[in-house]
């Protein structure tokens, strides 16, 4: 690692520094943090392993689900173990190319997430809004297409984040004031002109976050008009009731998405606040997720109690 006045030219090592501020507890802090990734990897391949094995769930809604729980584990596998290492072990350092794969996985698999939930929207709008044409139009093909297209557009846009980055030849530092490697985190090391990179990263998350967010909108507008002129009170609330779990979870993950993101490059929100808020943000709706599902949907709780009925019936 080269260095003048202060800078670094072409850094092979990054320093990961956690939570500034909460160093002193950073330690107590990694125990919610496992907890949560707990509760992540044990629900997520629970719905994993439902879905697959019960007929019953073999319907788009409980495909696009188990994708977004492979989604959710794969978020948790790339951004626990370091983060956890940095709290308990202070093991801060990360060679750069290695902090750039941890960028490129978290920020695309955050991509994939949301349009997951872009494909949920729009599989309870056909179901509720032209139920007739639900499996006509929701085809195996037509979810194998989306479920592609989803992926491909996170990793096509996403992947030219780190390329970009790697052209920076010059650091004014190479300490991250962050638990893992973010896109703008990194960004604000360079010593360089990085209006290019700022500018892209605009680009994807309105292309990818700010699209899908729309498009949910419109789908759940649509979804309320076709609820509200049914007839009897007990087909709406039916129909609203199957949408709830989806609500949830998009509130959750885009009202937390928007506000990282917004905080980091607009707001003046103190580093620990930004931080901790950021980290709940791709940590909690993992955990979230599977719980919502699981309490909303009938099928599910089908068979988490036939689960238990048979280890019961066992120790008997």
């Amino acid at each position: 690692m080269g260095s003048t006045n202060m800078s670094y030219l072409n850094p092979k090592t990054v320093t990961l520094i956690g939570i500034p501020g909460l160093e002193h507890v950073q330690f107590w802090i990694g125990f919610p943090f496992l907890g949560v990734c707990l509760v992540a990897l044990l629900g997520n391949i629970f719905l994993l392993i439902i879905i697959p094995t019960e007929r019953s769930l073999h319907q788009p809604m409980y495909i696009f689900l188990a994708v977004l729980a492979a989604t959710d584990l794969g978020l948790c596998v790339a951004i626990a173990p370091k983060m956890l290492a940095i709290f308990w072990f202070g093991s801060c350092s990360m060679a750069f190319d290695a902090c750039l794969t941890q960028l490129f996985f978290i920020h695309a698999l955050q991509g994939m997430e949301s349009g997951i939930l872009l494909a949920m929207a729009f599989d309870r709008y056909v179901a509720i809004c032209d139920p007739l044409r639900h499996t006509s139009i929701l085809t195996p093909l037509f979810l194998v297409q989306i479920i592609l297209m989803v992926a491909i557009r996170a990793m096509v846009l996403v992947g030219i984040l780190p390329i970009l980055l790697k052209r920076l030849q010059l650091f004014q530092s190479v300490v991250i004031v962050h638990s893992y490697c973010e896109h703008m985190a990194v960004v604000k090391l360079a010593a360089e002109d990085v209006h290019i990179n700022k500018s892209y990263g605009l680009f994807v998350a309105f292309a990818i976050l700010g699209f899908d967010m729309i498009f949910v909108m419109i789908s759940y507008i649509l979804i309320f008009q076709a609820v509200f002129h049914l007839p009897q009170k007990e087909a709406r609330l039916k129909a609203f009731n199957t949408c709830t779990a989806h609500i949830v979870v998009f509130l959750e993950f885009y009202i937390l998405a928007f506000f990282s993101f917004f905080s980091h490059r607009f707001g003046h929100v103190s580093p620990y606040v930004h931080i901790l808020l950021s980290t709940i943000y791709l940590l909690v709706p993992p955990a979230l997720n599977p719980i919502i599902y699981g309490v909303k949907t009938k099928e599910i709780r089908m068979q988490v109690a036939q689960i238990y009925i048979l280890k019961s019936d066992t120790r008997k």
